[in-house]
């Protein structure tokens, strides 16, 4: 239960900030933060990553579909002892899912998150993906059970 409360907080502040940019900017507009770091700039992203792969919309959501559903089935797996391996999977599934939504109702992701020494534009979501990997991954090393060691 607790996958689905994290995983649609994300998705709905990630829809949110996308519907404040959509409806207050316009495309390739930007509004400087932190002047010379942070930008606030309205991209839309017809790829993946970098911009990967563009117009490769039902392939990224049959990606998306099959990665939700193995994030589900290996949360499910983990005992309520692995909290921040969960934690991290539940960023995860959340990211993918506010991605996908984009996706299939308009074709692209909206993003507008631009430090200007990160070249690429990214989103709320792309943020949780991102911090659900380094959760995870960390987690999983710490974790002697999960890695195998019996020390």
């Amino acid at each position: 239960m607790r996958l689905l409360i994290i995983a649609a907080i994300v998705m709905a502040v990630d829809q949110l900030t996308k519907q404040i940019v959509i409806r207050t900017m316009v495309i390739g507009h930007s509004i400087p933060v932190i002047r010379d770091f942070l930008y606030i700039t309205y991209v839309r992203n017809p790829g993946a990553a970098f911009g990967m792969l563009p117009y490769q919309t039902a392939f990224f959501v049959i990606i998306t579909v099959i990665v939700g559903a193995l994030i589900i089935y290996y949360y499910r797996t983990l005992s309520d002892d692995h909290k921040w391996l969960r934690f991290g999977l539940s960023l995860q599934l959340g990211g993918a899912l506010g991605n996908l939504i984009d996706r299939v109702s308009s074709g692209y992701v909206v993003d507008f998150i631009n430090f200007t020494i990160w070249p690429p534009v990214f989103n709320i979501a792309d943020s949780a993906i991102v911090i659900g990997i380094g959760i995870f991954l960390v987690a999983f090393w710490r974790d002697p059970e999960l890695r195998g060691s019996r020390s």
